[in-house]
Order: C-alpha cells, then structure tokens, then sequence
C-alpha cells in the first residue's frame, strides 16, 4: 500500500510499504478514505533530522473498517469511522475521566512502528475505544468538517474550555492556522462576547471574521499586547488560547490575559521554558491545556457539525490525492494554504 514517509526536514515522500493488517485481538483494520495534513506535521518538516529508517506520517482520518479482531464488540466491519489523532482503550481511569490522550494503554499515530494516517490504510489498535462511528456516507458533503473533529475542532474546542471561556467573556485566540480558526469557532459556540484574532495573514482573517472574531489584531510582539489591551480597556482578555506554541506566541498569550483570566495552551510547545510566569503568578492566570482528548470531544461537537451550526471544514483550502501529500507540506510551509485534505 502507498503511505506517507518523512525522512528529514523538507524530504516527504509517497513510498509502497508493507499492507496494514491486524496484529492484536483488539485491532480494527481501517482502509482510508479522508486524512488531513496537520499544523503539527510541520514541526518535524522544518526541523526533524536526516533517518534512514524515516517516520510514518499522519494522524487525522476518516475510513472504512474492513476487518476486526476477535475481541472487538463495538465497531463492525462495513463502519465508517473517525479515528482521532491519539488512540486509546477507552476504560482506563484516565479515559473515564475524558482524558484520552493520557490512556494507560494508548498511544499516537505514526513513527516507526506504527500506521500512519497519511496512508492507504491503518491498523487501529484498541478499536472499540478509539473510533467512532459516523452514521454518514463516505462522500458526504460535511466529510471535511467531520475530519476536524479528529483533531484541529476538537483541539480549538479543548483550548476554549481551559482558557475558560463561557457567557459576556472576552477571548484572545493567538494564532491562525487550522487550530486558531477552529478556536474563533469555539469561544463563538461557547458564548464569548468578544473574541480577538491575532494573525495577519488575510485569507486566515476573513476566515476568522466568518467564524466570529469581532476584533483583529496584526501587531506582533509588544505592538500586540498593546492593541489586546487597548481593545480590552487595558484589562486583557478574560480568556487567551494559545493555538501555535513558539515562545513569541506563548509570551503574547501570557501577556494578554487579565488578572484572574485563564491561558488555554494547545500549540505544540517549542521552547522547554514558560515565559512570563511571574507576572502570570502574581496576576493569578490560570494555565491549562494539552494535547486535546478528542475522543472525548467528539460526541458533543458531532450534532452542531452535522446541524450546520459550525462549519470548520471550510479551514481547508487545498486538497488532492496521496500523490499530492508532499506538496500539502509545502503549500502549508509557504503560508499558501491553512490546511490540506487528502482525499482517497
């Protein structure tokens, strides 16, 4: 089967490897139809050093399961399935408490020794806990908006809800890619008042207006911090995601947030240090988020995708086969695309 194969910064090719095929009594085998290229992906694009061996790639996809092991109850041969970007069993403590990500017997996609989403087909380990049924077609016209639920929807909601976002509050979102898009989307759906998009990219802009920034702030650094606060009568917001994980951007995002407001990280942190924390410490800012537990996510963001109410496929704006896989990268390196959707 084809799969997607990073072998170093910049170098993503489409290569044969071995077919997916079930090797535990709890796997599901899944064959393809939708998967996505994700802001994530391009951290190692940028930077991942020279491998022989090379990294599978890909975590957000949609499929049809064409076999089960003999231990899985709930998902049936003929599913059509959504596959979030961490997998897990489902019945640990930790998944009883909607924490998927953190699953005692879980995992993410892609490596070296697993499947990855940016394939032909994937070997889903603990099937009964990981996916969830999609009571669709597989050519639905919601398929893109139902591919963000595996990750970039379920994580803009995740950074909604630890920055705390509810009812007549003013949110922050950093960032404009898929995720900060998907965040505008969240603190909308969770009633923020006002809600302040920090990009300057504007194609991502009038995305961001669409979704329900009522403010747009394209300052960078200090500039940025200054026009939050001006918009926010000097207070800051109640509530900041933090959707990129640069140091600038988590600094900006510290720096933001009013006296007693909460920060909700998502973007992959690249700098081991937390900037600003004293002034956070004595501000009283609240600082959460992680890696979203989308699994968890999933049932209650499903009904409003499959309503109309939201609509955060619309944050892809480039697609193609598996052939075209590397070049998603690029586009999405250059700034030329938010996100890519593959289409099998």
């Amino acid at each position: 089967m084809k799969a997607t194969v990073m072998y170093g910064a910049g170098d993503v090719r489409i290569e044969n490897v071995p077919d997916a095929q079930l090797k535990e009594s709890t796997d599901a085998l899944v064959v393809v139809t939708r998967a996505a290229i994700c802001g994530s992906d391009l951290w190692p694009y940028k930077g991942m050093k020279p491998s022989d061996v090379g990294n599978r790639m890909g975590h957000e996809f949609i499929g049809i399961v064409e076999a089960v092991g003999k231990d899985v109850r709930k998902i049936k041969v003929g599913d059509l399935v959504a596959a979030p970007f961490a997998w897990s069993d489902g019945t640990c403590e930790f998944c009883q408490e909607g924490l998927h990500t953190s699953c005692l017997h879980g995992g993410f996609w892609g490596g070296t020794k697993l499947d990855g989403g940016q394939g032909e087909a994937v070997r889903v380990p603990q099937a009964d806990g990981t996916l969830y049924p999609l009571s669709v077609s597989k050519d639905h016209a919601l398929m893109p908006s139902l591919l963000t639920l595996t990750d970039v929807m379920a994580t803009g909601h995740h950074a909604a809800i630890s920055a705390k976002v509810g009812p007549g509050k003013i949110a922050a979102v950093v960032g404009g890619g898929a995720v900060g898009l998907c965040g505008v989307i969240a603190a909308k759906r969770l009633g923020a008042e006002q809600i302040i998009f920090l990009d300057r990219h504007a194609d991502r802009i009038a995305l961001a207006k669409e979704f329900g920034a009522t403010d747009i702030v394209s300052e960078r650094g200090e500039a940025a911090i200054e026009r939050v606060r001006s918009l926010t009568n000097g207070l800051g917001a109640h509530s900041v995601l933090e959707c990129v994980g640069y140091d600038e951007s988590t600094h900006t995002a510290m720096s933001i947030a009013r006296p007693g407001g909460a920060v909700g990280r998502v973007g992959v942190p690249q700098d081991e240090r937390m900037p600003v924390a004293m002034p956070t410490f004595f501000r009283n800012v609240t600082i959460a988020g992680g890696p979203a537990p989308a699994r968890a996510y999933i049932e209650e963001l499903l009904p409003d995708v499959i309503e109309g109410k939201i609509q955060p496929g619309k944050v892809f704006d480039f697609s193609g086969d598996i052939t075209k896989v590397p070049d998603g990268y690029r586009a999405m390196d250059e700034r030329k695309a938010i996100k890519a959707i593959i289409e099998f």
